[in-house]
């Protein structure tokens, strides 16, 4: 029985909306993230590669150790420090983060217009007239019953 309670409140816990809603938008940040770094390094970088001389971001290292190759084979890697790879990684998290701020704003501006959007007004107080009608109104009701 502890069992199927266990999983009864998990149940209940995944399928409230802001889990669900969290779950979509890690999935779409996911594929987003993806499509960023496609944008990078196959978009951005190789023109700046090409501006400072056909280099390929990925492709920079600094080889810290050669590999030992002994007899034609490799005994052991080479040891690299992948700066490229790096700046790659953060060139793709510069474009995520500006990505999600400009969209971020879009969001606060629509919000914002609702916000300011002017209150219905309210409707003007009942006139002395008025107010004398109501009560010859309410009395007349009064006589009735």
């Amino acid at each position: 029985m502890g069992k199927s309670k266990f999983l009864q409140d998990f149940k209940a816990f995944a399928m409230r909306g802001n889990v669900i809603d969290m779950a979509v938008g890690v999935i779409i940040g996911g594929a987003f993230g993806k499509i960023v770094s496609s944008l990078v390094a196959d978009i951005i970088m190789p023109p700046i590669g090409l501006l400072v001389g056909g280099v390929n971001f990925t492709d920079l290292s600094w080889v810290m150790k050669p590999a030992e190759i002994v007899d034609g084979v490799e005994k052991t890697a080479a040891v690299t420090l992948n700066y490229g790879k790096f700046l790659q990684a953060s060139f793709d998290f510069i474009i995520i983060a500006f990505s999600i701020f400009l969209f971020i704003k879009l969001i606060s501006q629509l919000t914002q217009k609702k916000k300011e959007e002017p209150a219905p007004p309210t409707p003007p107080a009942p006139t002395k007239e008025e107010i004398l009608l109501t009560e010859i109104r309410d009395l007349l009701k009064e006589q009735k019953k």
